[in-house]
């Protein structure tokens, strides 16, 4: 669990049905409003002036917001899970047959505390080692069903690429975040461990909405290392030239939450549409919500302020770093 103070919009449990909201600070107990549902409670708005059509931040908390894809952005998370499931219990059948195995199949369950954020191979290797399992890993042109860490990573692909045929669609309370926060002047970058978010991005007409994309296939060019490290938020935030402490993360995946925290950014928000508020907050989200509709430019700055004021994150990282990866 993560030791970050927290400051609460609700006192009520995460497990209730009440939105969950970001939790007390360690240090001060204090609480700030009375729910997520009446998050402009506060009167309080930051100056901003135009010039020439485009909106200056002249007082705000953050300058740059970086979303995870994959259940954030795109509603493609549950398309991962159905390729994954597949892939892993026909590989568990077989086990069973040649092996004589007790066969037991893959689950939600698994998903979320494998596979669910990490890079594609790892998160292969992460639910084998659970089950015991040890596996060459084989290479990236291992044919998709071959038995290595590799074969069984490319056969998912294989599955979800096939899935993806029928479309690929977006949350809308997330696209109309995106414009809004670029409408205010605030950069906004997107990370995954996907090496489909180019592709899946193009698809869905969104590629043009982010300051800078750190997918799969860059990590791999530049040797990043995958969540819970915090390595494509740092590289989306060097690439804006934001200061860590001066941008935000936003997670569905207790992995990438993790990351969130290790880099040192301003403010984690968790992202629970897997009905994991729990989760996402015992690995360290400073504010949970269901849907990003509950969020605005005003509402993040007030959170970032609260986390502050708890001794939160302080600017550092190198915003100097030029170049869109």
């Amino acid at each position: 669990m993560s030791s970050r103070g927290r400051v609460t919009l609700n006192q009520t449990n995460i497990s209730s049905s009440a939105s969950p909201g970001i939790k007390p600070c360690n240090n001060s107990g204090a609480t700030f409003g009375a729910g997520l549902s009446k998050a402009h409670r506060w009167g309080v708005a930051n100056r901003r002036t135009k010039i020439a059509n485009i909106t200056l931040n002249i007082i705000s908390e953050f300058d740059a917001v970086i979303f995870d894809m994959d259940g954030v952005i795109t509603d493609t998370a549950s398309v991962h899970a159905a390729a994954w499931k597949k892939t892993f219990d026909a590989y568990l059948r077989s086990r069973e047959r040649v092996f004589r195995q007790p066969f037991k199949e893959f689950t939600s369950a698994d998903y979320l505390a494998h596979v669910d954020g990490r890079p594609r191979y790892k998160g292969v290797q992460a639910f084998l080692n659970s089950r015991g399992i040890s596996l060459e890993f084989g290479s990236s042109g291992d044919a998709p069903g071959r038995e290595t860490i590799c074969g069984l990573g490319n056969q998912k692909n294989s599955l979800f690429n096939r899935l993806l045929e029928d479309g690929v669609k977006t949350f809308d309370s997330s696209i109309a975040l995106v414009k809004n926060l670029r409408r205010h002047g605030i950069k906004v970058g997107l990370a995954t461990s996907s090496k489909n978010g180019a592709a899946i991005l193009s698809t869905t007409g969104t590629t043009n909405l982010f300051d800078t994309v750190v997918d799969g296939n860059v990590s791999e060019r530049l040797g990043l290392k995958g969540k819970p490290e915090p390595d494509i938020f740092t590289a989306a935030s060097d690439n804006m030239r934001v200061p860590y402490g001066r941008a935000v993360v936003v997670e569905d995946a207790a992995t990438g939450v993790r990351a969130g925290i290790a880099g040192g950014f301003a403010l984690v928000i968790g992202v629970a549409r897997s009905n994991n508020a729990g989760e996402l907050y015992d690995h360290g989200a400073d504010v949970v919500v269901r849907d990003l509709a509950e969020a605005s430019v005003d509402q993040i700055d007030r959170w970032v302020k609260a986390r502050r004021s708890c001794g939160g994150a302080q600017p550092q990282g190198d915003p100097r770093r030029k170049g869109n990866l």
